[in-house]
């Protein structure tokens, strides 16, 4: 049986070209710029974000979760405050993100802090989730070890059966702002020559501009 050759998978890239004319002088409004034009290409999960977070042992630990708010501050998402990435958090609060539109042949890569969200911003946001997932929020010990499946659709009928009415947010979900330090775009070019443009804050709130090999 032959298998695939891995190190032969190539694509070239030829949509289009990034310059620092294009990019501007504010990450924050060339970043909503590439991703209105995701939303537009219907690109599926169009929110999604690669969050890489340490381990105690100084390994990166690194999963899939969804963008939710974006702002002059940083980007946000939510999670269980007990969860690994949120025990990693708060030992290390460093995390990188990336975001990966490979219809458009782009790529955005982000390096900062990680801040807890106000009790009154995780409310806000708990209260526009489905009631399903809400329930979710309380039936899931995420990333705790649990023998088998059944305990957790157990837990989830439990929860159903006791908030009848209006799901309150748990004490231990809540949300993260990542506030970049570094913020590159990426756009694949034909050759191999991508182009890459990278913004980094100064110690005075600004950010500086400069271009890297690919």
């Amino acid at each position: 049986m032959s298998r695939i050759s891995i190190a032969d998978i190539r694509k070239d890239y030829i949509l289009a070209s990034l310059s620092e004319e294009v990019v501007g002088d504010d990450p924050f409004s060339f970043f909503h710029t590439w991703f209105e034009d995701a939303v537009r290409a219907a690109i599926d999960d169009v929110n999604a974000m690669t969050l890489s977070t340490l381990q105690e042992d100084g390994f990166p630990d690194a999963r899939i979760v969804l963008l939710k708010g974006l702002d002059e501050r940083g980007f946000t998402f939510f999670t269980n405050y007990e969860s690994e990435k949120g025990a990693q958090l708060s030992k290390h609060p460093k995390a990188s993100l990336v975001f990966h539109w490979k219809e458009l042949e782009r790529q955005v890569r982000v390096m900062g802090v990680a801040e807890q969200l106000t009790a009154a911003e995780n409310d806000t946001y708990f209260a526009s989730r489905p009631r399903a997932s809400q329930l979710g929020a309380w039936a899931s010990p995420q990333s705790q070890k649990i023998e088998k499946r059944e305990l957790l659709e157990e837990r989830f009928a439990q929860f159903e059966q006791h908030y009848t009415d209006a799901v309150p947010r748990p004490a231990h979900w809540g949300g993260y702002r990542i506030v970049p330090i570094k913020i590159e775009f990426w756009h694949g070019r034909s050759s191999r020559m991508h182009d890459r443009i990278v913004f980094e804050k100064q110690d005075n709130g600004t950010w500086s501009r400069y271009r890297v090999a690919p």
